[in-house]
């Protein structure tokens, strides 16, 4: 399993986060209020892509809704190879940073 980059990380956790409503917008709009960053929906398409291709997503079609003017979402979910490159990720970072005083690293 290769490695994720950040801003995959992110969006892989915003996925799960989100459950079952987890579509472009909703994506974008998570991630910019739990990192005060702007993200723009052509930055989250083109992630999604890449983790759809590395297998670690998956894509449904919902059906038409009358809230969107009949238009359909594309809803996103992480597979099993996903869900273990998250929980990979996270336990790497948390290794990594076990007992630093990020306070004085960061002077």
């Amino acid at each position: 399993m290769g490695n994720l980059g950040e801003f995959e990380l992110l969006t892989l956790l915003a996925i799960a986060r989100l459950d079952d409503n987890a579509y472009g917008v909703t994506i974008r709009d998570l991630l910019e209020s739990a990192t005060s960053r702007t993200v723009t929906l052509g930055s989250i398409y083109k992630t999604l892509g890449r983790l759809e291709a590395k297998g670690l997503i998956r894509a449904t079609v919902a059906p038409p809704t009358g809230e969107r003017g009949g238009r359909r979402k594309k809803l996103y979910r992480p597979t099993a190879r996903g869900t273990a490159a998250m929980r990979s990720s996270l336990g790497n970072l948390g290794r990594l940073a076990k007992g630093l005083a990020l306070d004085s690293a960061l002077r």
